[in-house]
């Protein structure tokens, strides 16, 4: 009997919490982005919860250098992904590790062995969050003047994916022999050497680090814009995406499930996993107040340069704050963040300063504030009517916000059959739902095999 579809959960660990004040909430530590402790305990309860997944995202620079404002935030040091997921992995045993890394300024090689060693490391549950970066600040960091074109770096993007899925074919799940009495360490002939020669790319390889239990990282993928549906469609397990009403959910939903038919791939081994940011009482007015309690910690300028980084544009401090949006040029950065704020600021005619206001926890992504009942019955919603296949938690402070969620709503998403009560497997594949990923020597075997 086919098991019925449940909600996949992961914790987006933002340093303090995802509202752009959560530093400032007593019940975060001010100092959570040097402290090594706070991730740990984060990601024990997290597995204790049987969540799918920790997310890190990553800059690689710091994003906002007007010093009134960045001397206000938490958000620009913090510790580099793959360094912190090393850590998390010898404390944990089930919950995946996923982790953002650039294809505008890695290299290929460079990705596949760190991740690769990641996943052998921690059993199989490594994820790899491709992006493309999108700041002009990062691009100054690595040589340039300014941020390559979008399109272009898509397409880069899409041969880098291609390399390092190659790579991680270097070695056969059964290549390793290690037999002492015949000192044969290794098959040579399990050994596959790359050879790649592209537009962006000449690697030959082969990779210098073994497949691991799920046979390589989970492809995770956040892009909304067209390319980044495109390379989605094509290439990504998981997608992290933002949508804040349930039809925008759902016609994304149904565009990326149909680009992945129309790339000759099971529509069930991409999941859709949104992000949401929830605030969570008692009582409605109860979750409201303490939404409001949030919002007052914000300055001024720190509110107005979320606005400009989440939109992409530079500088906005020479508008009226308490006015409409501008008219603003199409940014190089990311693009269907820009149009998703953009739509909401003539949709409810909002002015900068509310707009700023609207964005400071979420960033665009689904705000719910209210009782633990109203939003599990939101997140059944969008699950049911496929909207999502799970959702990232974007805790608003932490460790207070997931611990508000996992004690107050998990279980009720339990007592509807909705969540897991125990894990499927060992690896992030395993728990994820997602296939094993068959060596292509493997598949050709198969394919001659079937021609005879």
């Amino acid at each position: 009997m086919t098991k019925a579809r449940q909600i996949k959960l992961g914790a987006f660990l933002m340093t303090d919490g995802h509202h752009i004040a959560g530093w400032r909430h007593e019940r975060s530590p001010a100092n959570a982005n040097v402290r090594v402790d706070h991730f740990l305990r984060l990601a024990r309860i997290a597995e204790a919860a049987k969540f799918d997944a920790l997310f890190l995202s990553d800059a690689l620079g710091v994003r906002d250098t007007n010093l009134d404002s960045v001397s206000r935030t938490s958000r620009n040091v913090g510790f580099e992904p793959l360094t912190l997921l090393s850590a998390l992995s010898v404390v944990t045993h089930h919950i995946g590790l996923i982790g953002t890394a650039s294809t505008s300024f890695n290299e290929p090689f460079h990705i596949a062995r760190k991740f690769a060693s990641l996943d052998l490391m921690s059993g199989g549950r490594a994820g790899w969050n491709l992006v493309t970066s999108s700041g002009e600040e990062e691009a100054r960091n690595f040589n340039l003047d300014r941020h390559v074109p979008h399109a272009e770096r898509y397409d880069r993007a899409r041969e880098f994916v291609d390399v390092v899925k190659g790579l991680w074919s270097s070695w056969e799940d059964d290549a390793f022999i290690r037999d002492k009495v015949t000192g044969e360490f290794f098959d040579p002939d399990k050994l596959h050497v790359l050879n790649h020669r592209g537009r962006h790319f000449k690697v030959t390889g082969p990779l210098n680090v073994a497949r691991s239990p799920q046979g390589h990282p989970v492809i995770v993928q956040a892009g909304a814009s067209e390319d980044g549906r495109d390379l989605a469609g094509a290439s990504a397990e998981a997608i992290f995406c933002a949508h804040r009403t349930l039809a925008e959910a759902r016609a994304f939903y149904a565009d990326i499930k149909a680009r992945a038919v129309k790339a000759g791939r099971d529509p069930d081994h991409v999941k859709v996993m949104p992000g949401v940011f929830p605030v969570i009482g008692r009582t409605e007015a109860e979750a409201q107040e303490k939404f409001e309690e949030l919002q007052s910690l914000i300055h001024p300028a720190v509110g107005l340069q979320l606005l400009s980084t989440v939109m992409g544009v530079g500088d906005l401090s020479g508008y009226d704050v308490d006015g409409p949006l501008p008219d603003l040029p199409e940014t190089n950065g990311p693009k269907s963040r820009q149009q998703l704020v953009l739509d909401a600021a003539r949709r409810d005619n909002l002015t900068i300063r509310q707009l700023y206001l609207s964005i400071a926890g979420a960033r665009g992504h689904w705000q719910v504030v209210g009782t633990a009942e109203q939003i599990a019955d939101q997140l059944e919603e969008r699950f049911v009517k496929e909207g999502a296949d799970g959702f990232n938690i974007m805790a608003p402070h932490l460790p207070g916000g997931l611990e508000d969620f996992i004690e107050q709503v998990v279980p009720l998403l339990r007592k509807r059959g909705l969540f897991r009560t125990e894990y499927e497997g060992t690896t992030l594949r395993e728990n994820l739902g997602l296939p094993f990923p068959e060596h292509p020597a493997k598949l050709r075997e198969h394919a001659a095999v079937a021609a005879e």
